[in-house]
């Protein structure tokens, strides 16, 4: 998968980059990121990315030409007309598992990175295919909700994590949310850890995980239930 982020800020988007799956994910060549400076795509000797809104208004927007002209030469890089380009924003569609496991499914994702006001309409309707919400709140920019939109996605890709069968019980992976765990020590501060994890019985450890997972989201997410699985699909797999 190729990522590409177009920002106002391109340090903010390689730190993260440079940490954690997002690292393990590029040493091993699943995930090659491209991170793009908006004022390389301005023309004027001062590199303007924004100015003051039509009609008169409070905050600065950013103005079309850098993302049109970064567009054009991500078609010559992608060799494609059409290419999926995400725009984080309040008013998008709200991530969720499903739609990061749809995301994965592209080669290539593009996020234009919102800043300031936000972006010329102009940007929003002929050039992003996607808008994304990461929750009913706003924040300064695009960066963040884009690292996070990234995270969730780049998580699936075999290979990212360790182990893909942790992703696969993650919550909200089958509608339910994750069940409490425990490591060692097995007792600590008199705290001990549920019997049933220590008895070696397979088939009694998932079924009571399985009970816990739906304890959890009757308690904290029960909307949630009207899509349950069936309570042999343990973690989403057949138990």
């Amino acid at each position: 998968m190729n990522i590409f982020f177009l920002t106002a800020f391109p340090e903010m988007i390689r730190t993260y980059l440079a940490e954690s799956m997002f690292k393990k994910a590029f040493e091993n060549e699943l995930v090659t990121y491209h991170v793009w400076d908006l004022r390389d795509f301005t023309k004027d000797k001062h590199r303007q990315i924004d100015d003051t809104p039509f009609g008169g208004s409070a905050g600065m927007v950013l103005k079309p030409e850098p993302f049109f002209r970064a567009h054009d030469k991500l078609k010559e890089l992608i060799n494609s007309e059409t290419f999926r380009v995400i725009c984080p924003t309040p008013q998008g569609k709200v991530l969720n598992h499903r739609l990061a496991l749809d995301l994965v499914k592209d080669e290539n994702l593009i996020f234009f990175c919102g800043h300031y006001k936000g972006i010329d309409e102009r940007v929003m309707e002929n050039l992003v295919t996607d808008e994304i919400s990461i929750g009913d709140y706003v924040l300064t920019g695009g960066e963040l909700p884009a690292l996070v939109i990234a995270d969730a996605v780049i998580r699936h890709i075999p290979g990212v994590l360790h182990s893909y069968e942790s992703a696969e019980s993650d919550s909200f992976a089958d509608n339910l949310l994750e069940g409490p765990i425990y490591t060692k020590p097995r007792e600590y501060r008199k705290l001990k850890v549920p019997d049933v994890l220590l008895s070696g019985n397979h088939a009694k450890i998932e079924e009571w995980r399985y009970e816990q997972r739906l304890i959890r989201t009757k308690e904290r997410r029960k909307e949630l239930l009207k899509s349950k699985p069936e309570k042999n699909d343990f973690g989403g797999k057949n138990g």
